[in-house]
């Protein structure tokens, strides 16, 4: 981990003077960093400690990254005679290489699939690839990805079951983006549109509702994370003359839920919404694993959803933030505009738009296709059961929705520990995504130390685990009061 170093500052010019060998000079081979430079890398980042207030855990912030960053120095006059300026950059990045390659191995809390190899397109990182404004109409910019774009969108549609004369979407910046568009164009659809989202919706969906000033309604949820209908029957009623925009989720962010589309439908059309509500969902994560789970009900544009919005760097496995936007045609109108310093039209959120990711988009799912992906997922499911059964084998409680690849477990006490797998923590409560590239080996291996660790923090029977029947039911809770 790239950590804190000194007086917790590295900078351009502290980290030539941790690489060089003892004479002033950067090593030959950037690649192989020196053993001070080793020992920087091996340097864990300032922590703080979890208070306690009232008993409620406040949220424990990550260290200010100003006290650890790579500051950028103007070049000397002599520069480019010495070439120091440049053998001090390549020391730096050799040692942020080194640190990348480190927390790649610990890492189990955050929905990123780390298993992909695209050596295959440096040859194009010297461009500046920019798909500006719709990805369907060419603009005046014609350094764009717009072939891969749109057969990567066709992919989704046809996954959806959308065809390609009913359908619109791009390839967003992110998982984000893709909600904050969703729920835009449900806003446009219906203007007058109150937003419905179950409390352990993602974030970003109550971001939006803030960016565009739309009343919000939270709904309750069962203990699985999944929304709870019959609250959500009573809060439409509280509106009944006002239209319905739903956020449904495919896969909960903490807990992996996945929100029962069926019922929510059935819920709107008995509740008097019929042709008065407009669906987005989110499946940032797994919109593309559904689809290859036998027993789950499909996500399909033949129901009448609006929107689906997926990430591109979760399941996928892309290696910059990216997604996918699919809506319908008929829908955009709305929203998108000519725009003459283009000589294009835009419905888009950002405008400019990465044009790299549609290639990379492309590439996997050319490589992987439909069969691929469902191998990953079935390998993700059966990997996460066995998580769940050794963390049970060890007296530790764990809950994994059917659905899931999401493991749900008690809290560990150390938040240097959380920190060192980049454990996703809310409450008494932790998590682990299993994604394809985390193998058995991995998770052995986050056993093994969460066992010992475990054994250290609760030795002296003062201490005692969390309960964490609040949040994952009292079956699923090993603490002293619910073990069995």
């Amino acid at each position: 981990m790239v950590g804190s170093v000194g007086n917790g500052t590295l900078d351009l010019a502290g980290a030539a003077s941790l690489l060089a060998n003892g004479n002033g000079k950067a090593p030959l081979h950037p690649e192989e960093p020196t053993a001070a430079a080793a020992a920087a890398a091996e340097a864990l980042p300032m922590e703080v400690d979890p208070d306690m207030v009232e008993g409620k855990r406040e949220v424990v912030m990550g260290r200010n990254m100003h006290t650890a960053c790579f500051a950028v120095k103007e070049p000397d006059a002599d520069d480019e005679e010495t070439g120091e300026r440049e053998a001090t950059m390549a020391s730096v990045l050799a040692l942020y290489r080194r640190s990348l390659v480190e927390r790649t191995k610990h890492h189990l809390g955050y929905p990123y699939n780390l298993d992909f190899d695209y050596g295959a397109l440096a040859q194009l990182q010297h461009f500046s690839i920019n798909n500006l404004g719709d990805p369907f109409i060419e603009s005046n910019y014609g350094v764009h990805s717009r072939q891969f774009e749109v057969g990567v969108l066709d992919w989704f549609a046809r996954l959806w079951e959308l065809e390609k004369d009913e359908y619109w979407g791009y390839i967003t910046n992110c998982g984000t983006e893709g909600n904050l568009h969703g729920i835009l164009v449900g806003r446009e659809v219906f203007p007058e549109g109150i937003l419905y989202a179950s409390r352990e919706s993602h974030y970003s969906v109550f971001k939006a509702a803030r960016m565009y000033r739309m009343e919000c309604v939270k709904v309750d949820t069962h203990i699985s994370g999944e929304i709870n209908c019959s609250d959500f029957e009573r809060k439409l009623m509280q509106n009944k003359d006002k239209p319905a925009i739903i956020n449904v989720n495919i896969g909960t962010t903490v807990k992996g839920a996945v929100d029962d589309l069926d019922l929510v439908i059935k819920t709107l059309e008995e509740s008097g919404f019929r042709d008065r509500f407009y669906i987005h969902c989110d499946g940032a994560l797994f919109g593309l694993m559904i689809p290859f789970v036998k027993k789950a009900a499909k996500v399909t544009f033949k129901k009448p959803i609006g929107s689906v919005s997926v990430s591109g760097h979760k399941f996928v496995g892309c290696p910059m933030p990216c997604g996918v936007q699919i809506t319908r045609l008929e829908h955009i109108n709305a929203l998108s505009s000519n725009v003459e310093y283009l000589a294009s039209r835009d419905a888009t959120i950002m405008g400019s738009r990465n044009g790299h990711a549609p290639i990379f988009l492309w590439y996997t799912l050319n490589r992987k296709g439909y069969r691929g992906f469902q191998k990953e997922v079935q390998k993700c499911l059966r990997n996460a059961h066995y998580l769940k059964d050794r963390l049970n084998a060890a007296g530790i409680g764990a809950m994994l929705n059917e659905l899931s690849s999401t493991v749900v477990f008690e809290r560990p006490k150390d938040e240097e520990f959380v920190r060192r797998w980049q454990l996703a923590c809310e409450g008494n409560i932790a998590h682990v995504v299993v994604m394809p590239s985390v193998n058995i080996d991995k998770l052995d291996y986050f056993l093994r130390e969460l066992v010992e660790k475990r054994a250290v923090w609760y030795k002296d029977g003062i201490c005692q685990p969390p309960c964490i029947a609040r949040d994952v039911g009292q079956e699923s809770c090993f603490c002293s009061l619910h073990k069995k």
